[in-house]
């Protein structure tokens, strides 16, 4: 079968990841404290009929926090990936923030919005970024314009002002302004998030909405091409629900471009999965659907349909394996690898 050369390449990459166990890092003194944490993926992704290929993904998050007084909380956060890096970006966070246990949260700087923020995903236990820019995209190049991201986003390149509330009565909401960049006038992004964590059926609800003016050259979604339009509206919604090891989700984006000019890239994205924890082993079955230009009469639609099942061992408290089986524009793959925790 197309995938019986991953087991020799999975034994080389089990016995150089596992030694490399780190714990989160953090060191306070006085009013301050500094946090380090990220963690490392690397593997083989197989597609059917094509040569076997690297799997890489990371992060590395730093905070300083410095407590001004007993409710008041500053900070500064810097973030970088490899999503960042394959676009050429050396940041993917970098902001300050204000923390009120009276009021909640304002951020300043290059972030997510909060209707990101506040957003739900599909249950995933592999290691392939299936809420976050997919790595089987990256390996197995769409036919066509894919908005693989359910969650709303108008992306990190611009200056964001974020203000979130404190979780009151179960419920969470914000709102974000972005501007000064050169691809866009300006984006308004609002989010909420209703959460029951107690009882023995726990459940997360998400709504986002988002307006930017004059998008020009811009792209969020690695698989679409770039937008030029009169304005770009976004609605999302979502919601996890868990019972017991159970947690099943959905999550939905739209997408709206007036007047766009060139190739579209606006449309739809619906996702659903199932996740199942049972001790050191987990599972889960993720289904998104994608249909790009669905507004757009003198196009025809893009449609794409992807399926990940995945599986996973939890080795240690920091590190664990995985394998996935997928199916995605006409092209099954099995992908594995080692995801290290710190």
């Amino acid at each position: 079968m197309f995938y019986k050369s991953l087991t020799s390449k999975l034994f080389l990459l089990f016995i150089i990841s596992v030694p490399n166990v780190a714990q989160a890092w953090q060191f306070d003194y006085d009013r301050f404290s500094f946090k380090l944490n990220g963690y490392g993926t690397i593997g083989v992704l197989e597609p059917k009929d094509i040569k076997p290929d690297f799997v890489g993904d990371w992060r590395l998050r730093g905070q300083v926090n410095y407590a001004a007084a007993s409710n008041h909380v500053l900070g500064l956060v810097y973030a970088i990936d490899a999503a960042s890096v394959d676009e050429d970006k050396y940041i993917r966070e970098v902001f300050g923030f204000w923390e009120s246990s009276n009021f909640g949260r304002i951020e300043f700087g290059l972030t997510d919005s909060v209707a990101r923020k506040l957003g739900v995903g599909l249950p995933d236990v592999g290691g392939l970024r299936v809420n976050d820019k997919p790595l089987f995209y990256k390996k197995i190049r769409p036919d066509g314009p894919v908005i693989s991201d359910t969650t709303l986003t108008t992306g990190r390149s611009a200056l964001r002002l974020n203000i979130v509330s404190l979780p009151t009565n179960f419920m969470q909401y914000g709102i974000s302004f972005a501007g000064l960049t050169d691809n866009y006038d300006y984006a308004i992004d609002a989010g909420l998030k209703i959460r029951q964590p107690d009882g023995k059926v726990k459940t997360a609800f998400a709504f986002g909405a988002s307006f930017m003016d004059k998008p020009n050259d811009y792209r969020t979604d690695a698989y679409t091409p770039v937008v030029n339009a009169d304005w770009r509206a976004q609605v999302s919604a979502g919601m996890n629900i868990q019972y017991n090891s159970w947690i099943w989700g959905l999550t939905a984006r739209l997408i709206y471009d007036e007047n766009p000019i060139g190739p579209v890239s606006d449309g739809l994205a619906v996702g659903t999965g199932i996740s199942y924890d049972l001790l050191k082993y987990s599972i889960s079955l993720s289904y998104i659907f994608s249909d790009t230009g669905i507004w757009n009469r003198g196009v025809k639609d893009y449609i794409d349909n992807t399926i990940i099942g995945s599986f996973r061992y939890k080795y240690s408290e920091n590190v664990d394996g995985w394998t996935s089986i997928g199916f995605t524009s006409d092209t099954p793959f099995v992908s594995a690898g080692i995801r290290v925790v710190f």
